[in-house]
Parts: C-alpha cells; structure tokens; sequence
C-alpha cells in the first residue's frame, strides 16, 4: 500500500514537471538537518559550513524554479547549423537535449524537418511491416525533458512486430541526425511519454485497435537553463563500454574484434558511432559479431588470410521487446550511415537459420536480430 501510494506520488511528480527539483530540494534538506545536529552537538563551525551549502542548493533550486519552470528568463539565441561537420563527427556531436527554448521552430527548419521526415519514412525498410511518424505541436506530458513543445511519435502497427520496431529505430535516428545537422536538439523518450496525453493530441491520427506508439523524439532548440539534477544525471549517462564488449570475432561473444586488422579497419569510425548511439537508459543492448568465410581454389590468390569478410551480424542481449530493439534500429542506422560515408556498399538482411548455419545458432541470449550484409566481399 505504501509502495503504492510512493509510486502514484512519483508519477504525480513527474508528469505535473516537479520531480526534475525535488532531489536538490531533498538535499537542501539533509544539509540543513546536519547543520542543525552539528549546532546540537556544539560544532558551531560544522553547523555553518553546511547551512552555507545548504542555502546554496536552495538558492539554485529558486533559479531553475524560476527560470525552467516559470520560464523567467530572457529569450535565448537560435543555434548555429552544423553543415561544417562530416557525417562521423555529426553523429558524435548528437546529444540527448533535456530543456529546450520555449520558441517554436521557424518556418524554414520545421519544413526541412518534414521534408526529412517523409525521407526516412519512405526509404526502404527492414521487412515490410509500415511505421510512420506523426508531428505533434503541444506540451506533451513527459519526462525528464522539460519545456519541450514540438515532438515527433513513432507509431508501428499494434500487432507486435520486432521489425517495425527496429525499423521505428533505424529511421528515426536518421531523422535525428539531419536535424542535429540543422542545429536542432532532440531527445528519444520511451517510458518517460505519458502515452495519454498523445494520443490525446494525435485525435483521429491515432487508432488504438489498428496503432502502437513505440517512443516520442522531442525536438527544438536546445536551452542553457535547465535544472541542476538534470544536469547531473546526464553527465552520468556520458559513459560507454568499450568497444571490445560490442563487437565480436567469435558467436560465443569472447573474443574481441580486432578493429584495427583487415579487413575491418577499413570501417574506420563505423564502430565508434555505434558505440555512441543512444539507447534506453543507455543499456547498450546491442552486440556485433562479424562473419567470414573460407576462400577456396583461384579467389586465395592475393588473400593471405585465405577468407574474406560476409557480412555483420546484429544482436540483442535482452529480452525487451521494445527498447532493445529500438536501440538496435539506431544502431543500424549509424552502422549504415558509416558505411554510406566511407563508400561500402552493403545491405540489411535477416537472415534464417538455413542461411546463418544451424550449428551456429544461439538458442540463448544474445539474439540474432538482422545482418549487414557486404554486397561485395573485402
């Protein structure tokens, strides 16, 4: 009952935008309870250290209520477009936004959006299940993100299709980075979307017996005010494994790649991007494992490790049928765009076990998902 009732506060908390000050609120507190004890027990010297700090948390919680929540502050400069960069130091530059301006985007980023958006949603997908992205102009009831007006829904069809899913994934991101191209910030929200309130606001764009909504990307113009908790907790979610824990030579998932060896080196930042891509919780659910294959009689001449490279295969080392397939979706597009960048031609595929060789299949996690398949060996 307690758990309860904590659980229903929280969600109260969280989706009326309160829950982002209340742990620098709680730490306010604790400092002043220990100062108080300390002026108790005679630490006079203690006591005022601690009700200094004490007042500062207080002094920044008042700033962000101020500023974030009643939105007091003056109005902040449009970004600068970041067409300078190249495709791997675009998708590097990405970071999840936590507040963004209050402004609407202006006519001629809002159309290039779109135009981005029927893109990606139009290009051919992994299998044939349909997704699409409807465009939402409202503040949704989300979390953490705060004053985000403008977000983009994923919708894939009710009936679960891990495909669809992935597909939501894999254009998405695309969408994503064309709009970090334009300056703009964005921020992938799954379980933090009070799906109500959109469906709500999608009115009759939405059929619950036909529809799914699988996440919502916020999208705007990044803001410098934003509160202090969010702050720290986005710096925490800065860190990555390494890539010896994401790419495999091997389907038992022990021995690392050796990115640096042909063929693989020819992949350049491919790796790395996927290394960096965005994932619920930053879990990175997703593993790699590369797949070779003897070269016999002629094609050994000029090959001295007598086998050439097939193709790449996907992983998920979850259950969840939701978020680790969403993040593997953005690991492909990643994967894809790398390869786009640096001229290798290849394509995605999901392959059976006839195809894959029975006696290489994994009947435990991780799970094959889909293959990056060269279309020509190296």
């Amino acid at each position: 009952m307690i758990v309860s009732s904590l659980n229903r506060l929280k969600r109260r908390l969280q989706f009326t935008g309160w829950l982002q000050y209340l742990p620098i609120a709680i730490v306010a507190i604790i400092f002043f309870i220990g100062a108080a004890l300390s002026w108790f027990l005679g630490n006079r010297s203690v006591a005022h250290l601690l009700s200094v700090i004490a007042v500062l948390f207080l002094i920044v919680l008042m700033f962000d209520i101020l500023t974030v929540k009643f939105r007091l502050h003056p109005q902040e400069r449009l970004p600068k477009r970041n067409n300078e960069l190249d495709r791997f130091d675009l998708m590097r530059a990405r970071r999840s936004c936590r507040s963004f301006q209050t402004r609407k985007l202006t006519h001629a980023d809002h159309s290039e959006l779109m135009k981005s958006v029927r893109l990606h949603s139009e290009e051919a997908t992994i299998g044939n299940a349909p997704i699409r992205f409807e465009y939402i102009a409202a503040p949704l009831t989300v979390w953490p993100v705060v004053c985000a007006t403008e977000f983009l829904v994923a919708i894939a069809p009710s009936e679960y299709n891990r495909l669809a899913v992935i597909n939501i994934g894999r254009s998405l991101q695309k969408i994503v980075i064309d709009a970090t191209r334009m300056g703009l910030a964005t921020c992938w929200i799954g379980p933090g979307a009070d799906q109500s309130s959109i469906v709500r606001h999608l009115g009759d764009r939405f059929s619950p017996a036909k529809d799914h909504i699988i996440c919502v990307c916020a999208i705007g113009y990044k803001s410098w005010y934003k509160p202090l908790f969010l702050r720290f907790i986005q710096g925490l979610q800065r860190r990555r494994l390494p890539l010896s824990a994401l790419f495999f030579a091997d389907l038992q998932f022990k021995e690392p790649l050796n990115l640096k060896a042909m063929p693989f080196n020819r992949f350049g930042r491919s790796f790395e991007v996927c290394q960096w891509s965005p994932s619920s919780f930053n879990a990175q659910t997703t593993r790699c494992v590369a797949i070779l294959e003897p070269i016999t009689g002629q094609r050994q001449e000029g090959h001295k490790d007598k086998s050439q490279l097939l193709r790449f295969d996907f992983y998920a080392t979850t259950e969840s049928r939701y978020y680790a397939a969403v993040a593997l979706g953005i690991w492909c597009a990643n994967w894809e765009m790398g390869c786009e960048a640096l001229g290798i031609l290849g394509h995605f595929a999901v392959l059976s076990e006839k195809e894959r060789g029975k006696d290489k299949i994994r009947p435990t996690l991780p799970r094959y998902d889909v293959s990056w398949v060269l279309d020509e060996g190296i």
